[in-house]
């Protein structure tokens, strides 16, 4: 006797008989690990996505463009509500909210500033910059030359109610809340104060940071530590000649913790412990080769890095996120964060207002994403691919294409589905298969222009035999 037996396609087995489907709704940004071993939530590549909305993964927001000045931007520094920006056209410029004016020209079109905010004995809260040639402050009206500044102070900061700047291997405060006395040595605890800062490679001092409790000094490759309320009890301390500053830009804090940008790597501080870079290690595929440029600013839930030309690696520090981005086509110079807003000096000359838009001045933002290699548990278990849907918010005029690879980390992604955003409500985007049907590894590109935001990806498999 001949028996027939009833092969059923597991597309159309009963649905109590179908595989669990497999579901991503927390995003947590990017991975450079090895890609078959990190979490399916977690992404091999990325550019203008965010985690702002987590667990949702959201198009970055764009920025408007507040003036254009020169080619490049120098400077910038706050004064209570005012923004304050010099430029490679030679003019200090001020942005009182509504307009630009220029209230200085003439200063040298190459030399980078430094900022800080100082009262002492003067009538009113200055802004004071230096630039290693000149020595200026602003007292709410104009700017003036602060004298008696030590020639060539490229840094600068307040600690202890003093000024205190740097130039060479040398730092040098001010004389207590007398911000034009450099020069006051009489043997009490007003005096002005110098040291000079050696290091093992003979370096020069090209960050510094001041604090409530100490003034931190960098070097190329060394840190240093100054404490003390006085002249008398003031002493320097070499925390760690493994670890440096690119420059005086690259550092900002965020509750309590300095993060540093390294020739290396982005490291934590807090003091009292070495520096550490495991936050960063995550990412460390895309800190490789930082050019010179580098430069840091934050505001309360986000750091941003600028690590390379165009490229701006995004930590979100809030509880429980703990997630890194990568946002591109912004070149930043200087950030600053002034009444809770970011504000951005690009190469460009241009001072950007992040948050201010859905797009870049007028152009929309491209993005994309990269999951990592889906896979059955175990490599060797082949799969069937019966479906792969997304779950996403996409507004009127965004345009999203779906890719799908066959490899770990090749350039082999083909086009299987594109979506216009027709902006109602949450959409369901079913994505083809077919192309992928019985493949091991299967990685998922989606790129857009527009805003966007990205709730759940889902694919159901049927796993199937070894090999």
């Amino acid at each position: 006797m001949v028996k027939h037996v009833l092969y059923v396609m597991p597309e159309y087995l009963p649905e109590n008989d179908m595989p669990e489907p497999i579901s991503i709704r927390q995003w947590q940004g990017l991975n450079t690990f090895d890609p078959y071993s990190i979490a399916e939530s977690q992404l091999t590549d990325m550019s203008n996505m965010s985690t702002s909305d987590y667990p949702a993964l959201s198009v970055r927001s764009g920025f408007s463009v507040l003036g254009t000045f020169g080619s490049r931007i120098l400077g910038m520094g706050a004064w209570k509500s005012e923004l304050h920006v010099i430029a490679n056209d030679g003019g200090w410029h001020r942005w009182n909210g509504s307009t630009w004016t220029t209230l200085l020209t003439g200063l040298d079109t190459s030399a980078e500033w430094s900022f800080t905010v100082f009262q002492g004995n003067l009538d009113d809260i200055n802004l004071i910059g230096v630039n290693g040639l000149v020595a200026k402050r602003y007292d709410g009206s104009t700017v003036v030359d602060l004298a008696g500044v030590p020639a060539g102070a490229k840094h600068i900061t307040t600690y202890e109610n003093r000024l205190w700047v740097a130039f060479k291997n040398e730092i040098r405060s001010c004389a207590l809340d007398q911000p034009e006395k450099w020069d006051l040595f009489e043997g009490t605890d007003e005096d002005s104060y110098g040291r000079v800062i050696e290091s093992t490679r003979g370096e020069n001092v090209n960050m510094l940071n001041g604090s409530l409790t100490k003034l931190t000094i960098g070097m190329p490759n060394s840190l240093h530590e100054l404490y003390g309320g006085v002249p008398s009890s003031f002493v320097t301390k070499l925390i760690t000649d493994n670890v440096g500053v690119l420059n005086n830009k690259s550092v900002s804090a965020q509750d309590g913790i300095m993060r540093i940008i390294d020739q290396r790597a982005i490291y934590d501080y807090a003091g009292g412990n070495l520096p550490n870079q495991e936050f960063s290690q995550i990412v460390g595929g895309y800190l490789n080769s930082m050019d010179a440029n580098t430069s840091a600013g934050s505001d309360p839930d986000l750091m941003y890095f600028r690590t390379h030309t165009n490229e701006i690696m995004v930590y979100d520090s809030r509880t429980g996120v703990g997630c890194w981005s990568r946002w591109t086509n912004i070149d930043p110079m200087f950030f600053l964060l002034l009444d809770d807003v970011m504000y951005i000096g690009d190469s460009s000359g241009r001072v950007l207002k992040l948050g201010s838009s859905t797009n870049d001045a007028g152009t929309p933002v491209s993005w994309s994403f990269t999951t990592k290699p889906f896979t059955n548990p175990t490599m060797s278990q082949r799969q069937r691919w019966l479906k792969l849907w997304l779950y996403a918010e996409i507004p009127v005029g965004t345009t999203i294409n779906i890719y799908l690879s066959t490899t770990k980390d090749g350039n082999d992604f083909n086009l299987v589905h594109t979506v216009t955003g027709s902006g109602s409500k949450v959409e369901r985007i079913i994505i083809p298969v077919r192309s992928v049907v019985l493949e091991n590894t299967v990685r998922v590109k989606i790129s857009g222009t527009g805003p966007a935001k990205i709730h759940e990806l889902v694919r159901q498999i049927r796993q199937l035999s070894l090999f």
